[in-house]
């Protein structure tokens, strides 16, 4: 009698999982993990330390960590662009919301290397290869050229978003010397200026004119084989 009971329990266990889907995996949870430094290395993992690689459409909570001042955890895909500051580290805790799309994360002055991506839901088609000076910013665009503390120099908008290409125009560069050893050094098709002295900090504004096509370069003059970057000047 008490093996018929022991057998009546466990055939209500299974149909109540029956009943909730016949599924008895964990809920996928909501908390990811993205980390940055102090190497080369950027990761995204869930609660269990697995990389993300495929997620659920939904609201997320993503704790970061940056632990390098060259480096920094840049998110971005359909309705997200996330990124921490390059020259600084620390945790910061975004509340995202994913869907249908693809989505990737890079540290912005080393993307070529320091890259990742991943899925939500159901994304049937490949993602087009983007083209040289595809998506140039304009002139709207206020940008934002850092120099240092680290062995780094950026070009980005004031959204976080690294500057490839550019259209021609007038743009407002605030530019941020942040090291007694590095320099800020903008050079383009007809403009070419630099924070002076070497030992300055701070920050300037600067009006950049660029009336053609062609390259715009940034660089850190002591240090140019390393701390430099490029951007392509358009119509």
């Amino acid at each position: 009698m008490r093996r018929l009971t022991i057998l009546v329990s466990a055939l209500l266990v299974v149909a109540s999982l029956a009943a909730a889907g016949g599924d008895a995996t964990l809920e996928q949870s909501s908390k990811l993990h993205a980390r940055v430094g102090p190497g080369f290395t950027i990761s995204l993992t869930n609660d269990a330390g697995t990389r993300v690689t495929k997620l659920d459409p939904g609201t997320y909570e993503i704790e970061v960590e940056d632990e390098s001042e060259e480096h920094n955890f840049h998110l971005s895909g359909p309705g997200v662009n996330r990124a921490t500051e390059t020259g600084e580290t620390g945790k910061v805790t975004w509340t995202v919301t994913f869907t249908d799309g693809r989505y990737r994360y890079v540290c912005d002055p080393h993307s070529g290397t320091m890259n990742g991506s991943f899925t939500v839901g159901n994304v049937t088609q490949p993602p087009p290869n983007p083209q040289p000076g595809a998506n140039p910013v304009t002139s709207k665009s206020k940008l934002r050229l850092t120099s240092g503390p680290g062995f780094t120099i950026t070009l980005k908008t004031t959204a976080g978003k690294a500057v490839r290409s550019m259209r021609t125009g007038t743009y407002t560069v605030v530019v941020r010397d942040r090291s007694r050893i590095h320099n800020a050094h903008l050079v383009g098709p007809g403009y070419n200026r630099a924070t002076k002295p070497l030992t300055y900090t701070g920050s300037q504004m600067w009006k950049v004119r660029l009336a053609r096509v062609g390259t715009l370069r940034f660089l850190c003059d002591p240090h140019s084989a390393t701390m430099k970057g490029s951007a392509k000047i358009v119509r």
